[in-house]
């Protein structure tokens, strides 16, 4: 791939990948022009604290959860989501079961009831 914007994920360093969610968080922070205060008080956390994260340091995880919820960065986090995966037989088997066409309907008075005339 040429593609400049490409990054290989497991090819980087841990502390690459701490930089990368660093500058993704204080890029995130400056676009809606709020201090690094602002964002700590409403996070919950000390504004060293999320000095470290952007720098790319060590940081608890719930500090980036709480930085990410007050940025409204949580969608992100769709990329833990767990998606039930069906096999292909699985799905065929299903598709077999469903029904193909309507059944003609039953006719309950059909019952010859003997009123006495």
């Amino acid at each position: 791939m040429n593609d400049k914007s490409y990054i290989k994920w497991e090819a980087m360093s841990d502390n690459s990948l701490m930089e990368a969610i660093g500058n993704f968080i204080q890029s995130h922070r400056l676009r809606q022009n709020r201090t690094q205060a602002q964002v700590a008080l409403d996070a919950g956390i000390s504004r060293s604290t999320l000095s470290l994260l952007e720098r790319g340091d060590k940081v608890r995880i719930d500090s980036l959860i709480q930085v990410l919820r007050v940025l409204n960065l949580l969608y992100i986090m769709d990329v833990f989501k767990i998606q039930e995966q069906i096999s292909p037989i699985e799905y065929a088997k299903i598709k077999k079961k469903q029904r193909k066409q309507a059944s003609p309907q039953k006719n309950i008075t059909s019952k010859k009831v003997n009123l006495g005339w």
